[in-house]
């Protein structure tokens, strides 16, 4: 199961009611965060999770309000006795201003950073990948996928039929045939594809033509909707997207379900606004706040 928890929902100036972006995704051992806004060290506190278990950070981009959290949490990992290796991925330009900002403040550093600017396919194991793709917000800046990977499985129900046990299931696992008390079994009648899930978050971008290519086929598009379609030209003058052209991409991908987030404050007394524009486009839209949480299964 994929979990995703959006600790921070608001856009470039926080309110009461959204804390700067921040959204961590939970798959098994791997806890990545996605951006890290001020006060998200915070966030985790009232989401009632441990920020000891982050592994990775994913930065889409330097403007303050996806970054002046890592401060924070970094030094909330030193005084947990953080042990693992945290590994920060960024854009162009990620590992000098990690070396500055490390170099602005006392940092106990007691474990180790590992620092990588990204694009393409960055990180992989045998049951999932991450990708970057470039943005464009006027400075470098990624957008990311998260794919778990639809994995070979053993059928065990027709497993137990034929009784078959012992270290050559290993040989089905890889999808090779078998013999068996001198029986040849044929891998594709006992296995069975899972079905991969796709994650994608794309923040802080103009529309371009690089995103809908990147997200296809997501089955969560977690996507920046600043703007109401009345404020495109703002939108389009600040490289933002509005909650219509974040729908229209979902449509565009086919991506089975949208999320909307970072959401400008002039929309607080009125959300409905933003999601409701989305919906007349893609009609599986759904606007997120601060500490919403979201199942893949």
């Amino acid at each position: 199961m994929i979990k995703i928890t959006f600790l921070g929902t608001s856009d470039a100036i926080p309110s009461a009611e959204r804390n700067h972006t921040s959204i961590l995704l939970n798959y098994k051992d791997e806890n990545i965060l996605v951006d890290c806004g001020e006060g998200t060290q915070r966030q985790f506190r009232k989401a009632k999770l441990n920020p000891n278990k982050i592994t990775r950070i994913l930065i889409t981009h330097w403007h303050g309000d996806h970054v002046l959290g890592i401060p924070g949490i970094l030094q909330t990992l030193s005084f947990s006795e953080y042990k693992k290796t945290l590994y920060i991925y960024g854009p162009k330009g990620t590992k000098e201003f990690m070396r500055n900002l490390l170099n602005t403040f006392v940092f106990h550093k007691n474990f180790k950073i590992d620092v990588e600017e990204v694009d393409g396919k960055f990180f992989e194991t045998n049951d999932f990948y991450l990708e970057s793709e470039n943005m464009s917000h006027g400075i470098p800046c990624n957008a990311y996928t998260f794919v778990k990977k639809g994995n070979l499985r053993i059928d065990k129900k027709k497993l137990a039929k034929i009784k078959i046990h012992g270290p050559i299931l290993k040989k089905l696992k890889e999808g090779k045939d078998i013999v068996y008390d001198g029986k040849k079994y044929l891998a594709k009648n006992l296995t069975y594809k899972e079905i991969g899930k796709k994650v994608s978050f794309v923040f802080d971008t103009s529309f371009n033509d690089r995103i809908v290519p990147f997200v296809k086929d997501s089955d969560l598009l977690v996507c920046e909707s600043t703007f109401g379609v009345e404020l495109e030209d703002k939108a389009d003058e600040f490289k933002h997207l509005t909650s219509k052209q974040t729908a229209e991409i979902a449509k565009k991908s086919k991506s089975k379900k949208l999320v909307l987030t970072h959401i400008s404050q002039r929309y607080n007394k009125n959300p409905k606004k933003i999601l409701d524009a989305a919906k007349k486009v893609f009609k599986n839209s759904v606007l997120v706040k601060d500490l919403d949480e979201i199942e893949i299964k």
